[in-house]
C-alpha cells in the first residue's frame, strides 16, 4: 500500500495571481494557469481512502462526490483554510468527520451550524491516532491561531505537513529530528529576509529548520507572489523544491 500526497493548492491567502498586482509572477500566472496558486491544501490517499488536508478550496462540493473522501484534517481555522466547508456543510450525505486542533472559537458559525460536518474528533499534540491504517501525529506549530501540523506515517514512509508556521516549537522540532520524515511539505511564504518571520516562514528559516530535521526532500508550499518573483531569478539548494498545484508525491 503506497502513500500519495497531492498538493491541491500551494498559495498563501492572497493566492497567485494577486488581485491588482502586475509583478512578473502574477503576470506569468495570468498567462499560464500552471503558475496559478490556490489556497494551501492537499489530498492524501492511503489504503484506498482519501483524507483532505485543509478546506480552503472554494469548490470542494464540485470537486468531490459524497463518499469520494472519508474526512478532513484541518491545520487551523483561518478562513483561507476552511472556506470550502461553508457551502459543503449544507449538503445531503452521511456525516463527514473533521479532525483538527481544539480551537473553541473555530471560524464564524461553523460549530453552531455544522450541517453534515462532524467536528467532534478533537486532537491533542503528539497523540497518535489512526485514519484507515494511516498513523497521524498532530504537531504544534507557531501561528497567530492554534495550529497543528501533522506527521503522516505508513508502514514504510513518513511525510510531514507543516503549514502555517513561523519556525517550529522546540518540541515539534525535536520530534521531527527523532522521527525524520522522508518528505517535508512546509510553509515558505517569503523569500530570504533579514528579520525573524512573524507568522510564516521565509526561505532562510526553512533551510535552518531542515539542517536539524535532515529530511532528504523538502517541498515548499503556502508560496506568495513575492517568493515566486524571487524564484524566477534564483535557484533553490539541492533537496529543496517549490511545490505547485497538482504536484503528486508518491511514497512506498
Amino acid at each position: 500500500m503506497s502513500l500519495t500526497l497531492t498538493l491541491t493548492g500551494t498559495g498563501s491567502a492572497q493566492q497567485v495571481p494577486v488581485f491588482g498586482c502586475h509583478c512578473g509572477a502574477c503576470q506569468r500566472a495570468r498567462q499560464d494557469s500552471r503558475w496559478r496558486r490556490k489556497p494551501c491544501s492537499g489530498e492524501v490517499r492511503y489504503n484506498e481512502h482519501v483524507t483532505l488536508l485543509d478546506a480552503g478550496l472554494s469548490d470542494l462540493a464540485e470537486r468531490w462526490q459524497p463518499g469520494g473522501f472519508q474526512q478532513f484534517l484541518l491545520t487551523h481555522y483561518h478562513m483561507d483554510h476552511v472556506q470550502g466547508l461553508f457551502p459543503l456543510r449544507w449538503g445531503v450525505s452521511e456525516p463527514i468527520p473533521v479532525y483538527g486542533p481544539p480551537d473553541e472559537q473555530g471560524c464564524d458559525d461553523l460549530f453552531r451550524h455544522p450541517g453534515i460536518l462532524d467536528f467532534s474528533p478533537r486532537l491533542s499534540p503528539f497523540m497518535v491516532f489512526d485514519l484507515q491504517g494511516l498513523q497521524v501525529t498532530p504537531l504544534p506549530l507557531n501561528h497567530s491561531k492554534l495550529t497543528f501540523g501533522y506527521l503522516l506515517e505508513s508502514a514504510h514512509s513518513r511525510v510531514a505537513w507543516l503549514c502555517d508556521t513561523a519556525g517550529l516549537p522546540e518540541k515539534t522540532l525535536t520530534f521531527l529530528h527523532n522521527n525524520r520524515p522522508d518528505v517535508v511539505v512546509i510553509d515558505c511564504s517569503h523569500p530570504p529576509r533579514p528579520e525573524t518571520p512573524r507568522n510564516h516562514n521565509d526561505l532562510t528559516t526553512v533551510l535552518a529548520l531542515n539542517q536539524q530535521i535532515n529530511s532528504p526532500r523538502v517541498v515548499l508550499t503556502h508560496i506568495s507572489h513575492q517568493l515566486d518573483v524571487w524564484l524566477m531569478a534564483h535557484a533553490l539548494p539541492e533537496g529543496i523544491e517549490a511545490g505547485y498545484d497538482g504536484l503528486v508525491i508518491r511514497l512506498p
